[in-house]
């Protein structure tokens, strides 16, 4: 090859890396490598909404379970109050034939002391005309009702002896009887007061269990569309990677070409540079020999600095519960069932009424309310002293009248509220308004 040959070519190929010049490079490659810190970006920013997504997907699933599990409690606790009532119902009916078993006992009392009073009254009227005393005779005209003839004959010393123990004997089997009716109709008073109640807590847990089910449906929405949104932003996700790694293969052969034009133009460069020597050496002097080039030193690379993790905080001590917060654990985790908690089987469940929820968290505090089996609102009453309700504090015991007197209890907070097992389950209660405070009868109890 001549030297105008030589020249010729290096000019083509100098002229060709003027056209991809490394500006027009950097230029083409600059673009990408924003576009895939955009990408990038946008991907962190996904990645962060999935993860949130994940997490709101997690809390779903566990307010789902809890809410669950509150929902067969509540199941359960029905059915034991459905038995309650219908063991309610039962014991009604046999009161009932009892009362009605001792009023014909009455009827038939009644009808034989009658039949005694004409006996007696022909005795009294035959004593009388035959100049007896005028003690018996008084005594049976001047009485008001037989009932008054008959507690006035008793104490009348002139009747023989075998009428007075007859009257007497009557008088005695009419007491007993009339006792047994009145304690029998009390009975029958507060088992209908309680049936009351256990009816109105099924209809409340029938409410309840209503609003549960309803949430757990929103639950269920929620959860659906969690699960649509965490498929659509991980889709978007993938797409942003598949993106990324194209550019990022993209600018990898943009540098590969970029490194291949530039060997072409130092190439097509180092030709000229011989050939011009060539002449110039033809030309000119013997030849000199040219001074190699110093090399550029590669940058010594800057170490990273080393960023140290914080020390991680120690978690906070947890303070000890009082009796006034320790039943916290059974909000929205128990539920109502009279007679419940009086064995640990109830307490595992989360079965409790007023009396033995009030029992059961004194007792975590280490203070035993006397034997959990036959713990009621009378023997809580008395558990402790009664003060004023102006001088109530956080732990005291607070009494209302629902289906008897002092028919419920619960543990004051403070801030006129209490806690206690109504017909929801364990809850915190207002006092000082509404239901609460017309039944609040101002009974306070310092254990």
């Amino acid at each position: 090859m001549n030297k105008k040959a030589i020249f010729a070519n290096a000019a083509v190929v100098l002229g060709l890396s003027s056209v991809f010049s490394t500006e027009a490079f950097a230029s083409t490659i600059n673009e990408m490598e924003s576009q895939k810190t955009t990408i990038q970006q946008e991907r962190e920013e996904l990645q962060g909404k999935i993860s949130s997504a994940n997490e709101e997907k997690k809390r779903l699933e566990k307010e789902q379970s809890s809410l669950s599990a509150q929902l067969e409690r509540l199941k359960l606790a029905a059915k034991e109050n459905e038995k309650k009532v219908a063991d309610t119902e039962d014991s009604i009916k046999q009161t009932t034939k009892k009362i009605d078993s001792l009023q014909k006992d009455i009827d038939m009392l009644n009808e034989k002391l009658e039949e005694r009073n004409q006996i007696l009254a022909e005795r009294a009227k035959a004593l009388q005309e035959a100049g007896g005393s005028v003690d018996y005779v008084q005594v049976l005209l001047g009485s008001k009702s037989f009932s008054d003839f008959v507690d006035r004959s008793v104490a009348v010393s002139t009747i023989i002896n075998a009428d007075r123990d007859i009257l007497k004997e009557t008088k005695e089997m009419q007491d007993e009887v009339a006792e047994k009716q009145s304690s029998i109709k009390g009975k029958l008073k507060d088992l209908e007061a309680m049936k009351e109640e256990l009816n109105g807590i099924n209809e409340y847990l029938v409410e309840q269990k209503a609003e549960q089910e309803t949430l757990s449906a929103q639950l269920n929405d929620k959860k659906s569309e969690n699960e649509q949104q965490v498929a659509s932003l991980t889709e978007q996700e993938t797409d942003l990677s598949t993106q990324e790694q194209s550019l990022t293969d993209s600018i990898a052969a943009e540098k590969q070409r970029e490194q291949e034009q530039k060997e072409a133009a130092e190439k097509a460069e180092q030709q000229v540079s011989i050939a011009s020597s060539q002449t110039i050496a033809e030309k000119a002097a013997p030849a000199q020999d040219n001074d190699n080039e110093n090399p550029n030193p590669n940058p010594n690379p800057t170490p990273k600095a080393t960023v140290e993790a914080p020390a991680a905080k120690s978690a906070p001590a947890v303070s000890h519960s009082n009796v006034a917060t320790v039943g916290n654990k059974w909000i929205g985790n128990s539920a109502y069932v009279f007679g419940g908690g009086r064995t640990q089987a109830d307490i595992n469940r989360g079965f409790f009424d007023c009396s033995s929820f009030v029992h059961w968290a004194y007792s975590q505090v280490g203070v035993e309310l006397g034997p959990r089996g036959y713990v009621s609102t009378e023997t809580l009453k008395r558990a402790g002293t009664q003060i004023s309700a102006t001088q109530m504090q956080p732990g005291d015991l607070v009494f209302f009248n629902t289906y008897k007197t002092d028919g419920h209890v619960g543990i004051y907070v403070g801030n006129g509220k209490f806690i206690g097992a109504q017909s929801k389950g364990v809850g915190i209660a207002d006092m000082t308004q509404g239901y609460w405070k017309q039944k609040f009868n101002g009974r306070v109890v310092r254990i």
